[in-house]
């Protein structure tokens, strides 16, 4: 699986900022995408997931402010970030986890990309 991510850029506080997440390869067994983040000095963190069956994750920070999609046809993940904060600076990442034969999964990631929220 190959996961190419597109978005990000300068946006000021209260802007809106669209990122974008398309996977190749053995998309097929894909249940998970989703997007990660990391700040400068933090971990990486979970922002928002989608499970194939449309189930929908979210952390606390972004809850009403960001909107998971995703197109399963396209193989395609977005994620649509209202009202941004100085806070969610950080890189983004694309995720996806495949579903192994074994029960196990796998994950895999796309290039990161920044997102600087800044006046």
């Amino acid at each position: 699986v190959q996961l190419q991510a597109s978005g990000g850029g300068l946006v000021q506080p209260g802007g809106s900022l669209s990122l974008s997440c398309a996977a190749s390869g053995r998309v097929f067994s894909i249940n998970i995408m989703g997007w990660y983040r990391q700040a400068p000095g933090k971990q990486r963190e979970l922002v928002a997931a989608k499970s194939k069956s449309g189930s929908t994750d979210y952390v606390d920070s972004v809850k009403d402010r960001f909107t998971i999609s995703r197109d399963n046809a396209k193989n395609t993940m977005n994620l649509q970030m209202n009202s941004l904060k100085p806070e969610d600076t950080a890189v983004y990442y694309c995720n996806a986890r495949e579903l192994l034969p074994s029960g196990l999964q796998k994950d895999y990631w796309g290039q990161g990309t920044l997102v600087t929220v800044s006046s």
